[in-house]
């Protein structure tokens, strides 16, 4: 199962995706992971999380307007 990082309370909530997920998701999207926008393997807010670089993290942030909006990332080496 896929680890998530520890919450901080400015932090919205950050999850690595499985290789099933991963390829569901650049299959609904119609998109490559060159074509992801990108997160560095070593951003503070994957911090303790078991993240390579090609792995996708989904990110879930509150929103006023939605209620939840959801991003993708492609993790890169930095």
């Amino acid at each position: 199962m896929a680890k998530e990082a520890r919450q901080h309370i400015l932090i919205p909530k950050h999850k690595k995706l499985s290789e099933k997920e991963k390829a569901e998701v650049l299959e609904l999207y119609h998109i490559t992971m060159n074509e992801l926008p990108s997160i560095y393997k070593s951003d503070p807010a994957l911090a303790g999380m078991a993240i390579e670089v090609g792995d996708v993290i989904m990110i879930e942030r509150k929103s006023p307007t939605a209620g939840k909006s959801v991003f993708y990332r492609g993790v890169v080496s930095g």
